[in-house]
């Protein structure tokens, strides 16, 4: 073998074992554990000196990774209590998921009433978006949210159906992603965003109380689960004569 080719290939086992920074690795690894629900939502972890002792590293590499993790979104850091496991409660999917706010600056959860919920087989739409077979299935929810009684915004929500068994026959709560964590162990880690500004159909319109062709904000989101898999593809129709998008970059 030439020394240019030795070379190439222990370029080649490097990228692939990643050569990732200590701290990473710890990330990953109790990533895996929040996957494998080894703690649940709410949860506390163990110190970090427990953390450091079990997986043979220093206390300072455990507490970078759980600050990356915070970063995250994934745990709560709570002074002189410790470290938890973040829960989908109403504070954390408003600051992190919902990004309509007042144009009082007045941020508000929206309540939910839902339109329709129904099974099938995915269509073409569906299966790109959540990355499904041919022959996969999928539970659709169409619900009306609104903001201090007035309609806001009205969506069309599409699941694995794989996923989530039985969804399908429950009563649907407004805290979608709560439901998914604590009852059928799928945590929504991040979502990608697309945002369009559309004319409202007729049939959205009338969700909403506004007339055909009213111009409304489409939110086209995908949630990814902890191992970066599409778990829900959600599209959004927004009124936004009263409310306006905010994301924060950090």
């Amino acid at each position: 073998m030439t020394a240019a080719r030795a070379s190439a290939q222990q370029t080649e086992h490097s990228d692939a074992l990643g050569f990732r920074p200590l701290y990473r690795q710890v990330r990953d690894t109790l990533i895996r554990r929040l996957v494998d629900r080894v703690w649940a939502p709410g949860a506390p972890l163990p110190s970090e000196m427990q953390l450091a002792a079990e997986l043979g590293v220093s206390q300072g590499t455990v507490r970078k990774a759980l600050d990356a993790m915070a970063a995250e979104n994934m745990v709560v850091r709570r002074q002189g209590r410790g470290t938890f496991v973040a829960k989908h409660d109403e504070e954390r999917i408003m600051f992190q998921f919902f990004k309509l706010v007042g144009d009082d600056g007045v941020r508000s959860f929206p309540a939910s009433r839902v339109l329709g919920l129904s099974q099938g087989r995915a269509n073409a739409g569906e299966r790109e978006a959540l990355k499904l077979a041919k022959d996969a299935r999928v539970i659709r929810i169409r619900r009306l949210r609104s903001i201090d009684g007035a309609p806001a915004l009205v969506e069309a929500i599409a699941l694995p159906e794989a996923l989530f068994p039985g969804l399908a026959t429950m009563e649907i709560p407004n805290n979608l992603y709560g439901l998914y964590a604590m009852r059928f162990g799928v945590t929504v880690a991040s979502t990608r965003e697309k945002l369009k500004a559309v004319a409202a159909s007729p049939k959205d319109a009338e969700a909403l109380g506004v007339a055909p062709g009213t111009p409304v904000l489409e939110i086209d989101r995908l949630a990814l689960s902890l191992e970066r898999t599409p778990v829900e593809w959600r599209l959004s129709l927004c009124l936004t004569d009263r409310m306006h998008y905010l994301s924060e970059l950090r």
